[in-house]
């Protein structure tokens, strides 16, 4: 197994538009010696994501944010993945939620395949959230993960401590969506979460 390039502190680009994942990413490097930098704020474009992978796609946000700013960059790329879907929405989650990034209206989407596949009972509703991170160097150098909670797709969606698909997911274990739950309930256990701490056992050096 190759050795992983280590992130010696210092800032880091937040390679994301995205205010939620923004406060999520953040909160999870609160702990670490890190001055998260969004890339909104340096004014960095929205490079397009034509992979064909939660990976390849932040691969290519991490690398376009490394490269615009001349500094380390940590991006994310998730989405919702339905059994009865074949794994849709997927990689096109937010796409699914139009120009205006309406959630609302791709859970009502969601809802909507899932009715006319029939899948009504909480088996044919089986659900995940998948995350993959990734932290670039401006040389081109990556390490990537990924992350991934099961769960079950509820209706109608519920709370609003969180942000896209949560007020629909209902993780395993548990009867409260991810939008019903404190954030540091959701952080313990998310896909974020999970592909986060494979991240910093690889590549951060712990306090």
């Amino acid at each position: 197994m190759r050795e992983r390039r280590k992130f010696e502190g210092g800032k880091l680009v937040v390679a994301s538009h995205n205010p939620g994942k923004l406060r999520e990413i953040s909160d999870l490097l609160a702990p670490f010696d890190v001055e998260p930098i969004s890339a909104g704020s340096l004014g960095l474009p929205e490079p397009v994501e034509d992979g064909d992978s939660f990976i390849a796609n932040a691969e290519i946000k991490a690398l376009a944010s490394a490269r615009g700013a001349n500094m380390l960059a940590l991006s994310d790329d998730s989405g919702f993945a339905l059994e009865a879907l074949d794994g849709a929405p997927g990689i096109y989650s937010a796409r699914w939620a139009g120009p205006g990034k309406d959630f609302s209206l791709a859970m009502r989407k969601v809802e909507d395949e899932l009715e006319k596949k029939g899948a009504m009972t909480p088996k044919a509703r089986a659900a995940q959230f998948i995350c993959a991170l990734t932290l670039a160097w401006p040389d081109g150098h990556v390490e990537s993960f990924e992350g991934r909670v099961e769960g079950t797709a509820i209706w109608p969606p519920r709370g609003n401590k969180g942000f896209g698909y949560d007020p629909m997911f209902v993780p395993n274990g548990y009867d409260m969506t991810f939008a019903e739950m404190e954030p540091e309930a959701k952080h313990a256990m998310s896909h974020r979460a999970d592909a986060f701490r494979q991240l910093i056992d690889a590549c951060f050096k712990q306090k």
